[in-house]
């Protein structure tokens, strides 16, 4: 602890003058969040905003300048603002009277560098002077993010030595769970220990005993196919092959992957990957031509229309684990209102209305690439893509992590009880600690009002349950995912996996589908 307050000292500042007149320092440049409002109560935010980095080259006569982040990731975006929408509504609430929650949210590009920088940012602020101690309160009380497990793994570490909570609505990665490692950590959505067994379970009910196996190179894949392969053993199923993607991977080993996979006897193919990496993987197999695969895939990428846009030639008849959809009342309409007008200074802002309608504000250099000058006026409700997507699982995810907070807020200003028997902690709005949230946290357990009970387990997890769901092209010849059964690890073991007896649409003719009655998985 002390090795790890000495490294945080020298990153965070530098002390110029000796005695009195010694002054906490920041080194280097301070990080601004995208979007930001003060309250009584801060919650931070880091979200993959933009997909690609971009390293700028290094001398060593200068001082090396941040990364640069782009392609902005609708899905991400939409996130975002509903961890802004949730904090609106709450502070529209009785839930926290008297008391508001502000809001600092930062991009953290889908990589550590980055998110290790939006967490010291969040911890420490952005004044270049803090003043004559460094010892400070941290200037958030909680943090929500990332979607990411590799880049969590280490903005949890981080947090958790200076006991602010870290919630996540994506990271699945069971190493997660470790509370030795990661004390200070929880999750709105279910740990891969259980997707992994879910999927076991998936293809040996179907009768797919030989199979191949593709993963992101990362904490999510490596740990997610790990116990994958572990389950399937356990279930009789065998592994032709194992192969790793990373989203820098040149172009090379991507193809590389994509023939092994085109030669191999088995033609089902479990895909425990993220959806950036999974979009680097599909766009060689469609450059190479490969079809008739029956895709398994994993919750990160099994319901992102993007994906399903672009590259529903290939992914029709795909199954795979979902996270349970839910409706939000009142967030699309928010959503619906996000645009330029909100803050017209807001460079994100004018980016995200540039994407979403093909318009310029301003006419790019290249004149050849010049399409439309954006008005303003243009209409949200008139589009359709990932931001306005109303399949609502992982924004439920971020909805229900804010909620959480200010739960634990409340219990906190009304003495309630903590996670532990019998301790109760006092405060007022004007001393909370992330420490103190964070006791009350480990207790939580209240109902939302759409229905669903939010608790966690004593390793920071929720409820295991997911929706089963296939990829089918509907009457206007759009892909969508239908739910064709459910997974609930709270359940017997011989009761988990249930199908609804609706059709199922395999891979490689459309026009085949198997109509299945309602049946039980195999223990």
């Amino acid at each position: 602890m002390a090795l790890l307050w000495l490294v945080f000292m020298g990153v965070l500042g530098v002390f110029g003058a000796e005695g009195d007149q010694a002054l906490c320092r920041m080194l280097g440049y301070p990080e601004f969040p995208l979007f930001t409002k003060e309250g009584d109560v801060t919650i931070g935010g880091v979200f993959t905003i933009h997909g690609k980095t971009t390293e700028q080259p290094l001398f060593f006569t200068d001082t090396p300048q941040p990364l640069t982040c782009s392609s902005i990731d609708l899905r991400e975006f939409r996130f975002a603002q509903t961890m802004i929408f949730a904090i609106e509504e709450i502070n529209n609430s009785s839930l926290l009277p008297n008391i508001s929650i502000g809001y600092r949210i930062y991009d953290g590009c889908g990589s550590t560098l980055p998110c290790m920088h939006a967490s010291m940012a969040l911890m420490s602020g952005q004044e270049r002077t803090v003043g004559k101690s460094c010892l400070g309160q941290s200037a958030v009380h909680a943090i929500i993010g990332t979607s990411e497990s590799s880049t969590t793994t280490a903005m949890s570490q981080s947090a958790g030595a200076f006991q602010i909570p870290v919630i996540s609505h994506f990271a699945t990665c069971a190493c997660l769970s470790n509370k030795k490692e990661f004390p200070t950590f929880f999750r709105t959505i279910p740990s891969d220990f259980y997707q992994s067994r879910a999927l076991a379970k998936l293809v040996k009910h179907f009768g797919w005993t030989w199979v191949g196996a593709i993963r992101s190179d990362n904490d999510y894949g490596n740990y997610g196919m790990a116990d994958f392969i572990k389950a399937a053993g356990v279930e009789g199923v065998c592994i032709e092959y194992s192969e790793t993607i990373l989203l820098t991977s040149p172009r090379e080993q991507i193809a590389k992957v994509v023939s092994v996979i085109s030669r191999a006897s088995s033609k089902v193919l479990v895909s425990f990957m993220s959806q950036l990496e999974m979009e680097v993987l599909l766009e060689e197999v469609q450059a190479q031509n490969l079809t008739g695969l029956q895709w398994v895939g994993s919750e990160s990428w099994i319901t992102d229309t993007q994906l399903a846009s672009r590259y529903s030639s290939i992914l029709s008849g795909t199954l795979g684990f979902a996270i349970r959809k839910a409706a939000v009342p009142g967030l699309r309409e928010f959503l619906l209102r996000v645009g330029p007008s909100q803050d017209a200074n807001n460079t994100l802002l004018r980016e995200f209305w540039e994407v979403t309608f093909g318009c310029r504000w301003s006419p790019p250099k290249e004149q050849e690439s010049w399409q439309s000058k954006c008005s303003g006026t243009e209409k949200l409700k008139d589009i359709n893509n990932p931001f306005t997507d109303t399949e609502l699982r992982i924004s439920n995810n971020v909805y229900k992590a804010v909620y959480a907070v200010a739960q634990s807020i409340h219990d906190l200003l009304t003495c309630g009880h903590t996670g532990e028997q019998d301790v109760r902690i006092c405060t007022d709005r004007d001393s909370i600690k992330p420490g103190e949230i964070l006791s009350y946290l480990r207790g939580v357990n209240f109902l939302m009002k759409t229905g669903e009970r939010i608790y966690f387990d004593e390793n920071g997890d929720p409820e295991a349950t997911y929706d089963l769901v296939n990829w089918q092209r509907n009457e206007a010849e759009e892909m969508s995912f239908v739910t064709v059964g459910y997974y609930n690890a709270s359940l017997p073991n011989h009761n988990q996996f249930a199908l609804t007896g609706a059709n199922i649409t395999w891979a490689g003719d459309p026009l085949k589908v198997l109509i299945i009655q309602k049946n039980y998985g195999s223990s």
